[in-house]
């Protein structure tokens, strides 16, 4: 399958996972996945959230932010990338000029192991 973010239309979500100001963002969810474009402009971030039953891949396209973890906070840039294990929090937040664009995976949700004899 071929997504083409040319042709996904970008949404404007204030308050993304709970963040300051808003972000701009093309996504493909099919139920189980998402993959999404965003971009956050100065001042702008996405809340503190946990991944309670997936994790999450965030590649820097461009621009330079701050990650907030369970650990604590780190600098990534463009080429970049930060992984946000299943069990984990995370929040992005872009505190420089330039825009902060990124390109994120959200794979299928899955049972913690503790719960992987439950049927979803």
């Amino acid at each position: 399958m071929i997504l083409d973010f040319n042709k996904i239309a970008a949404e404007v979500i204030p308050n993304f996972k709970g963040g300051e100001g808003a972000i701009k963002a093309q996504m493909f969810y099919d139920g189980k996945v998402r993959i999404m474009i965003g971009e956050l402009v100065r001042g702008a971030s996405i809340g503190l959230h946990r991944h309670e039953l997936n994790c999450e891949v965030v590649y820097v396209l461009a621009g330079e932010g701050r990650v907030l973890t369970d650990e604590g906070s780190e600098i990534v840039r463009a080429g970049q990338a930060h992984y946000c294990p299943m069990g984990t929090a995370h929040s992005l937040i872009n505190d420089c000029d330039e825009p902060l664009r990124f390109f994120a995976v959200v794979p299928e949700q899955c049972l913690k192991p503790e719960n992987a004899n439950l049927k979803s």
